[in-house]
Parts: C-alpha cells; sequence; structure tokens
C-alpha cells in the first residue's frame, strides 16, 4: 500500500507514523525542503501546490500512490491537491465538504445548535468569564480569555466579523473521533486532553476516567454529527466535562494529531488505515482492536541545558526533522529531533502501560534519565 501524504507537519507527522505503523510506503510531499516530518517517510518531494496546475509535482517513478492524504488545513492548497487527485485518478482521503464546514466555528455552532446539541452559550448572553476565538483559526491560535468588560472591549471591535465569542468553561476535555461513511460510521476511543498555558494540547492520555453513560452519550453525539454532515473519512470531536455535561467545543473533519497516536498505542486502531480502507477498497485489512486498552500517554516535551518543560503541540514545528526511536530512555517511543551531544531538542514521547501505577513509574523514570543527560 503506497500513501502520499500532503504536509510534513503536526498532522502530516501523525500520518506519516501511523502509516508506518500499518505497514505503508509513504511518499511525503512539501513545500519546504527539512519539515518535521522529512525524518519519518520513505520518500519526500519538494511542491508548492499554490503553483499548481501551472506545475505539478514529480512523484519518484517508483511510487505510484494508491491514496492521497492531505495534512494541512489552507482551503486554496486543499482545492488544488483535490485537482491533482482528481488528474491522476488516485483517491483523495478527504472530505471537503465537511472540513469546509467543521473548519467555520460559525457554522459548527449553528449546527450544533440545529440539533439541539449541547454547548457553550454565545456572547453576551453567557456573561464572564467569556472565550474569543477567530471563526478558522486551528487549535489554540489566537485564543483569548475575556474577564472583565475591559477585556470585552479590547478585543471584540465593531468590525470583528470573524471572532466567535461564547461562555469560557472550566473542566477537563475530551476528544473522539468517528471514521466512515453515511450509514457506516465508528466511533473510536475516547482520549483525555492536557492543556499547557496557552491552551494548546500538551498531553493526550486513554483510557479516560468518565462514566459509562458520558461515554455513551460522546459516541451518539459523534455520530449524529458524522450522520448530519455526511461526512466520508474522519471527523473529530472535542468537548468539555461541566458540571458532569459533556459540552461540545469543536469539531475538525480532517485526520487530528496527538489523539490518534494515543488511541494505537492503547487499543491498537490505527486510524489512518481505517481512513485508507474507506476510500480505497484493495486496502489490507484492519486489524481487530486489542482485548483490553492499555493505559497510554502521549506527551510533547521541549529540553534545554536548564529544564525540561512540557508543553503543547506546537514546540514539535521547531526543530527537526524528527525521528522515530524506540526505547527512548525509557519511553517506549519517542518522535524526536534529539541527536547524541544535542543540548536543545523537542519530543513526542509515548508511554503504554497495563495499569495507571505503572504508567506513572515509567514516565517518572524516564525524566530521570533525560534530567541526567544534563548533569
Amino acid at each position: 500500500m503506497n500513501i502520499a501524504i500532503i504536509g510534513g507537519k503536526l498532522q502530516g507527522v501523525e500520518a506519516l507514523y501511523l502509516s508506518a505503523k500499518a505497514g505503508y510506503r509513504t511518499l511525503l510531499v512539501d513545500k519546504r525542503q527539512a519539515p518535521p516530518g522529512r525524518g519519518l517517510c520513505d520518500a519526500f518531494v519538494s511542491f508548492d501546490f499554490t503553483t499548481w496546475p501551472e506545475k505539478a509535482p514529480e512523484l519518484p517513478d517508483d511510487f505510484t500512490p494508491d491514496v492521497i492524504l492531505p495534512a494541512l488545513e489552507d482551503k486554496a492548497v486543499l482545492r488544488a491537491i483535490a485537482q491533482w487527485a482528481e488528474g491522476i485518478n488516485v483517491p483523495l482521503a478527504f472530505d471537503l465538504d465537511a472540513f469546509d464546514l467543521s473548519h467555520s466555528k460559525f457554522k459548527s455552532d449553528a449546527l450544533f445548535q440545529k440539533l439541539g446539541l449541547p454547548a457553550p452559550r454565545p456572547w453576551p448572553q453567557c456573561g464572564f468569564p467569556a472565550v474569543a476565538k477567530p471563526d478558522s483559526a486551528s487549535g489554540s491560535q489566537g485564543v483569548e480569555i475575556l474577564y472583565t468588560q475591559a477585556d470585552a472591549d479590547r478585543i471584540i471591535q465593531p468590525d470583528a466579523t470573524d471572532l466567535v465569542v461564547q461562555e469560557f468553561l472550566e473542566g477537563p476535555s475530551y476528544s473522539i473521533e468517528v471514521v466512515g461513511n453515511p450509514g457506516n460510521y465508528r466511533a473510536l476511543q475516547v482520549t483525555d486532553l492536557g492543556m499547557d498555558a496557552e491552551h494548546d494540547c500538551c498531553r493526550v492520555t486513554a483510557p479516560v476516567d468518565i462514566t459509562p453513560e458520558q461515554t455513551r452519550a460522546f459516541e451518539a453525539m459523534a455520530l449524529e454529527l458524522a450522520e448530519a454532515i455526511q461526512l466520508t473519512g474522519i471527523m473529530d470531536l472535542e468537548v468539555i466535562d461541566h458540571d458532569g455535561e459533556l459540552k461540545l467545543l469543536e469539531i475538525d473533519a480532517r485526520l487530528p494529531s496527538q489523539t490518534p497516536m494515543t488511541v494505537l498505542a492503547s487499543t491498537g486502531i490505527n486510524m489512518v488505515a481505517l481512513l485508507a480502507h474507506t476510500f480505497v477498497a484493495t486496502a489490507p485489512p484492519v486489524p481487530a482492536p486489542t482485548a483490553r486498552p492499555a493505559h497510554a500517554m502521549v506527551e510533547h516535551i521541549q529540553v534545554n541545558p536548564l529544564e525540561i518543560e512540557v508543553l503543547g503541540e506546537h514546540i514539535m514545528a521547531t526543530d527537526g526533522p524528527l525521528t522515530h526511536i524506540t526505547d527512548f530512555f525509557g519511553a517506549d517511543e519517542a518522535l524526536t529531533s534529539y541527536a547524541p551531544g544535542k543540548t536543545e531538542w523537542v519530543a513526542t514521547l509515548i508511554f503504554t502501560a497495563p495499569d495507571p501505577d505503572t504508567l506513572a513509574r515509567k514516565r517518572r523514570e524516564c525524566y530521570n534519565r533525560l534530567r541526567a543527560l544534563n548533569n
């Protein structure tokens, strides 16, 4: 199975890692010469899709893709990739219509309201604190918390038509993915999202500590939303547990990052394999999940001679290319820019264990070994 992944940043790193785990041969296409994912692919082509259709990527002679997976969020580039895929008659593992809806918080919030799904109250009915975020930004980009009227006056300008303002809720955050096509969807494992001080996800763990009733409600929301937008592909939902009720924060109809690694480590379910199977009839069978989920953690660290910091995923785009290493100072796996003698580097650490105590001990021992590097 040959898969061409377009974009070698955070989502691309995830796609490359999962593709390798599925046994696929990978081609990475990126406009940069040294994106973070370049050290994780079997072949690489530098190409800027903003030059399509005047130019086209020159694929290696020995690589004919069975499927193309975009791993970016630029709408113009996504349309160009879709046209290129159609021109070479290769399936595109991406739902452009679903992405367009989910990429707009205004559109997705309107859908939540239409379906009667629990979500934060809109401004100004919600009062303070409130959260302001750009309509089409991804992750924590541009997020501001408003605590006072002075904050609101500073952030909410009369011409700020692309700003979504709604109730700020506190509590644990969770994510779930759904994969498939209309009438045939599968809701996957729920994961727990840990955030850094900038509201960027720095840690994902599974299984999660929520009730079976909450899990069923979350799965039902995911499946209802997938049917409502007639998804063909993959979508993730993020919620916050506010006083025992899971309230929808956002949906994203594209391959996410961080959570797929965690779900694979915990259950053996590979989201890229499921996605490929959705679009390619001849894709290899998808292995069954493990009988009992392991306890898994995916965590991002930035290391310098003075400290080890657990920070949001954005740090993984600051250094590279990344390489995949097993048994990394006690972590089961790592995607990292580390090399012997290098004093400043980043890593995504992957831990698995049969129980929470063993997981915590493994993580603690790994950090002790990492600190010893600088002593």
